[in-house]
C-alpha cells in the first residue's frame, strides 16, 4: 500500500512516498481503507524528533492520528461495526499512523459517521474534538451558564471546543486575530478578543473555565481571569499548582485517550448541528502535499484543520 513515512527525525522533507506492507490485523480490530486524513501539531513534532523519549517508534514511522474511511475487514472478535460502515477515528499512539491508504483499529475506538458527514469532515473532528470534549467536558464539567475562555479560538481544537461549550448553554469568549472574528462568531463565540489589539487578562475576568492550548506567559496570565474554585484546563502544558493555590483555582492536563465512545457523541452533536468541523485547506495524498501541509500547520496560523484527501 502507498503511505507517506518518515525514516530519520528532521525537516518536511523527511516526509516520504513509500510503498509498506498492508497492516496486520488483531481480532480485535478492522481493517480501515483510509479516505481522509488530517494533520495535528504533534505530527510535526514527532517528525522533528520533539517527541522521541516519550514515544520511541522504530523506523519507518507513518505519521498522522486522524481518519476516516469504509471498513474492508474484520476481526473475528469485532461485534458492532461491518465491512462497508463509514467511520472515523483517532487511533492509538503507534508507528502505523494514518498518512495511509489502510490502517488497522480497534473496534473500542471507532464511530460511524453520520450520513451527511463527508470523510474530510470525518477526518477533520477527532483529535482535535475528543480533546475539546475531554478538556471541557470530562475535566472542566462545563454547563449551563459558565463562562468560557477559548484561547486559540480558530485552531483546531479552539474551533471545536467554542461549539462543544455552546452545545451546553457556556458563554464563550475566545482569543483570535481580527482577519478569524467572522468565523468565531459564526462559531457561537459571544466576545472575540483580538490578542494583537487586546490583553485578554485586562478585558474578562470572574470566568469559569480557561480552555489553554497555548501554556507559558498565556497560562501564567490565564490564572488572573478565573474565579474562586474556577478550573484552568491545559494542553499545552501541566498548570504551575503553586499558582493556582494561591489564585484558589483548579488545574486540569490533557494528554488525549481516545475512544469511541466519546467521539459518538461528537457525531450526535454534529447531526444536531451544533458541531461543525472547521476545515481551512485540503491537500492531496502524495509526499509533497504533505511536506506543504506540515509547513502550513508549522506557522501556528492556520484555520480550523488541514485535511488530506487520501482516496
Amino acid at each position: 500500500m502507498k503511505a507517506i513515512v518518515i525514516e530519520e527525525y528532521g525537516g518536511k522533507e523527511q516526509l516520504k512516498e513509500k510503498d509498506m506492507p498492508m497492516p496486520k490485523m488483531a481480532d480485535n480490530q478492522v481493517l480501515l481503507e483510509v479516505h481522509a486524513t488530517s494533520i495535528n501539531p504533534i505530527d510535526w513534532k514527532l517528525r522533528e524528533g520533539y517527541l522521541k523519549e516519550m514515544q520511541p517508534f522504530e523506523f519507518p514511522i507513518i505519521l498522522g492520528w486522524d481518519a476516516a474511511g469504509v471498513i474492508v475487514e474484520t476481526g473475528k472478535d469485532v461485534k458492532d461495526f461491518k465491512v462497508g460502515d463509514r467511520v472515523f477515528v483517532r487511533p492509538e499512539l503507534t508507528r502505523e499512523g494514518t498518512y495511509a491508504e489502510f490502517i488497522a483499529v480497534e473496534e473500542h475506538l471507532l464511530a460511524k459517521m453520520p450520513d451527511a458527514m463527508t470523510f474530510e469532515e470525518g477526518a477533520a473532528i477527532p483529535l482535535v474534538g475528543l480533546t475539546a470534549w475531554e478538556c471541557l467536558v470530562e475535566v472542566a464539567g462545563v454547563k449551563e451558564g459558565d463562562k468560557v475562555l477559548v484561547h486559540a479560538g480558530a485552531g483546531g481544537v479552539g474551533t471545536n471546543a467554542i461549539q462543544i461549550a455552546k452545545s451546553f448553554g457556556a458563554y464563550v469568549a475566545a482569543t483570535a486575530s481580527s482577519q478569524n472574528r467572522e468565523l468565531l462568531e459564526s462559531l457561537g463565540a459571544d466576545q472575540v478578543i483580538d490578542y494583537k489589539e487586546e490583553a485578554f487578562e485586562e478585558v474578562i475576568n470572574d470566568f469559569d473555565i480557561v480552555l489553554d492550548t497555548m501554556g507559558e506567559d498565556v497560562q501564567e496570565k490565564s490564572f488572573g481571569v478565573l474565579k474562586k474554585g474556577g478550573m484552568l484546563v491545559s494542553i499545552a502544558q501541566p498548570p504551575d499548582e503553586e499558582t493556582a493555590k494561591k489564585h484558589g483555582v483548579k488545574t486540569g492536563y490533557v494528554f488525549l485517550q481516545p475512544e469511541g465512545e466519546k467521539l459518538r457523541k461528537l457525531a450526535k452533536l454534529y447531526e444536531e448541528g451544533k458541531l461543525k468541523p472547521v476545515i481551512g485547506e485540503t491537500y492531496g495524498f502524495s509526499a509533497k502535499d504533505l511536506q506543504d501541509a506540515h509547513a502550513s500547520s508549522e506557522t501556528h496560523h492556520a484555520k480550523g484543520k488541514i485535511v488530506i484527501k487520501v482516496k
